[in-house]
Order: C-alpha cells, then sequence, then structure tokens
C-alpha cells in the first residue's frame, strides 16, 4: 500500500500538545448513547480477563462495568485525568505525537481500545505498528469514533472528510500498520452522535514464528 501523503496530518494548532491538554477536561465528549455503543464493542471484542491497553485515554474507560480485567493500563496526556479513571490499574503520560513509540513490552496486552482520539494523531500509522508490537497474537484493537472533534487539534485529513470516508482512513491506518481482518462497524444510535468501529487484529503468528 502506498503510504499517506505528510501533508494530511498537519492541524491548524501546531503548539505542543502539552499546552493543549494541561487542564483536566472532565467531560463527556460524545453522548451517552454513543458512549453505550463504545461499550457495547469493547464487551463483544474484548476477553473477559485479558490485559488491557486504553490508549489515548482519560478519566472514563468506557469498558462494560460488569467485566473483569486482569489489568487496564491507560496512556494519555493529561494527569489528572489519567488518575481519576476508576478502571485503571495503572498509567503512563506519554505524547504520542512527539513520540510514536508506545513504552510497553512486546505482547503486553490482549486487547486495545482508542475512542474518539484517533483524529488527532499525527503520525497514526507508526503508532499503531507500535500498538501491533504491544499486543498478543490474534489480539483485537477496537478504534471507535463519531463526528465530534477539537478542531484546531484534528489533522487535516480528518476535516476533509465525511462519515463514510474516515471510516475508510481508519481502516487504511490499520491495515498499513499490518493488523488483518480489518472490519468496520456503524454502531450509531437511532438519536444523538454517530458512533463508528474499526476492529483489527493481530496476526496469530509473530513473523518469527512464521518463519520457523
Amino acid at each position: 500500500m502506498d503510504p499517506l501523503p505528510s501533508e494530511l496530518f498537519r492541524r491548524l494548532d501546531e503548539t505542543p500538545d502539552e499546552l493543549f491538554y494541561r487542564q483536566p477536561r472532565f467531560v463527556t465528549h460524545i453522548d451517552p448513547g454513543a458512549i453505550a455503543a463504545v461499550t457495547e464493542l469493547y464487551r463483544e471484542f474484548f476477553p473477559p480477563g485479558g490485559r488491557v491497553l486504553d490508549l489515548m485515554s482519560s478519566w472514563i474507560s468506557h469498558l462494560p462495568p460488569e467485566v473483569p480485567y486482569a489489568e487496564v493500563v491507560g496512556l494519555g496526556m493529561n494527569r489528572d485525568e489519567l488518575a481519576a479513571n476508576p478502571r485503571l490499574s495503572r498509567y503512563v503520560v506519554h505524547n504520542l505525537n512527539a513520540d510514536p513509540a508506545l513504552p510497553f513490552a512486546d505482547g503486553s496486552f490482549d486487547a486495545a481500545g482508542i475512542a474518539v482520539s484517533i483524529d488527532y494523531l499525527t503520525d497514526p500509522v507508526t503508532v499503531l505498528r507500535g500498538l501491533r508490537r504491544t499486543l498478543t497474537p490474534g489480539a483485537p484493537t477496537v478504534v471507535s469514533f463519531s463526528n465530534r472533534c477539537f478542531p484546531t487539534k484534528a489533522v487535516m485529513a480528518w476535516h476533509q472528510l465525511d462519515d463514510a470516508g474516515r471510516v475508510g482512513l481508519v481502516q487504511r491506518y490499520l491495515e498499513l500498520a499490518g493488523f488483518l481482518r480489518v472490519t468496520a462497524y456503524d454502531r450509531s444510535p437511532a438519536s444523538g452522535d454517530p458512533l463508528f468501529g474499526v476492529v483489527g487484529w493481530t496476526p496469530e503468528n509473530r513473523p518469527d514464528e512464521a518463519a520457523s
């Protein structure tokens, strides 16, 4: 696949992200119907008892409340928000746009979610390749998004596309990053915010295992 042009990932506000996310925002960025749709995606695809990475996390993870997980790790931009998240076992403050390398060992997690944040990544394919490394073989990644965003921090590609185009863009991100069986889901409630999910899976075997 051809790489995506770099100009698609410029933003109106190119000041350091640490400045923008310095103040905690204890608000929900999608309405209750869309939140329920995210939770249902996690209920459907995340293995109970597994180790979950909440990438680009905040003060709420939208995980199904009745499902236990061995560990839920959050990576996000604001320490106060992460500290207030009751589902996190631990958290890391890390700016993926400044450093797209994830600070986790290979095979650390059995599932990962990116909720309503994929539009802010300036190098999403590199981040997702790193995410794939941190996942176990055959693990799901659920990327969910709506039509809401912080407009000055969303990349230009997000502004140029409609909902269908954004779904296709996220599918391509995951495919370029090496995820398999990439599938899109329209889980928009009957009224309120639309909600879309794209799910990709890590290969069942790691490259060194497949070659042996």
